[in-house]
């Protein structure tokens, strides 16, 4: 069974793999075929489940919620987010403000048939909202009831420490960043997870296995395979390009003999090489199909050697992203 963590340095407990739904629920996959994926989770000990309000522009939410409608609700853990657009992306439709923030997060419950979220997240930084604006319209969501605590996704380290020292001052907890991290992706090192361990934050890291290029599918001079993400043109094809260059893929096939000597499979292995980070509380992991989801579960409770962890380092060399500044690049720029 999947094991539990602390998420950050509150006394919420989560799975240390989260369920989530960002390009399957209410689009890609079929609501059966959902559903067999939500009960693969909860067969495993996957009690925690991540989604958002953009996400299939609120067919998502709406999907998870009436999957888990006939579970325990105490015995869940569900995070969403709020800052991108939905509906008819109106003036006020996006972004941080407290009008966005207090109907967004009534439109999330409703959809996702609850009273309160256990972690409602800020998508991403606004800069056209004063961020006290923004953390007094959560504060007043924690008060209501209607979200446990609040998180931050793809926020830099300054914004991180801004926005904790406000939720300090208002006294609600932020206890969490979901910022990508992978073996390829490790741009949240140098600043993101130092600023997160000061302020008290745990990671629940997006794309572990790099949409699905950690797990050797994706070969050096071969075309994608069909179905494949790569082919995707809505959402995957175009997130998945910087790892799809002939050097990145013969880099991340010399991770196979590394797997094998471990039991593991190269998915197995992303998915633990994550988890042995000490500020990531929490990988997410999506599926199209209920057997991914039991595969990946054997990746929980797994400790990769120190040696193994070194010879990863050396196959990848210089094909890691570890540039602070490229979690700038994920924040919306001024529209003021």
């Amino acid at each position: 069974m999947v094991s539990y963590r602390y998420l950050g340095n509150s006394g919420l407990k989560i799975t240390e793999l989260v369920y989530g739904n960002w390009l399957t629920h209410g689009s890609q996959v079929e609501n059966d075929q959902a559903a067999a994926c939500v009960k693969a989770a909860l067969d495993v000990g996957i009690t925690s489940f991540d989604t958002a309000d953009v996400y299939a522009n609120t067919a998502a939410e709406t999907v998870l919620g009436e999957i888990l409608a006939g579970e325990r609700r105490e015995s869940l853990e569900l995070f969403t987010k709020v800052y991108w657009p939905t509906g008819p992306k109106g003036a006020n439709d996006m972004g941080l403000s407290r009008k966005h923030i207090l109907e967004s997060i009534d439109g999330s419950l409703r959809r996702l048939q609850t009273d309160y979220v256990d972690v409602y997240q800020a998508h991403r930084y606004d800069h056209d909202t004063p961020l006290e604006e923004t953390m007094v319209a959560f504060a007043d969501v924690v008060r209501a009831g209607k979200a446990h605590y609040i998180g931050v996704s793809e926020w830099t380290a300054d914004q991180i420490r801004a926005g904790a020292a406000l939720a300090k001052e208002l006294h609600i907890q932020l206890i969490s960043s979901q910022p990508q991290y992978s073996m390829l992706w490790r741009v949240i090192e140098g600043e993101v997870i130092p600023a997160s361990e000061e302020c008290g934050l745990g990671q629940i890291v997006w794309s572990p296995v790099a949409q699905g290029v950690l797990t050797g599918k994706y070969r050096p001079g071969e075309a994608p395979p069909a179905g494949s993400r790569a082919t995707d043109y809505k959402v995957g094809e175009s997130m998945i390009q910087r790892f799809l260059t002939d050097d990145v893929l013969t880099r991340v096939q010399a991770l196979a003999p590394i797997a094998d000597a471990l039991g593991l499979s190269m998915a197995q292995l992303a998915l633990a090489w994550v988890l042995q980070n000490s500020n990531v509380s929490a990988a997410i992991i999506g599926a199209s199909r209920p057997e991914q989801v039991y595969e990946n579960a054997k990746a929980s409770g797994v400790t990769i050697p120190a040696d193994a962890m070194a010879t990863i380092d050396d196959a990848l060399g210089d094909i890691v992203e570890r540039d602070p500044g490229k979690t700038v690049e994920t924040n919306p720029k001024p529209g003021r």
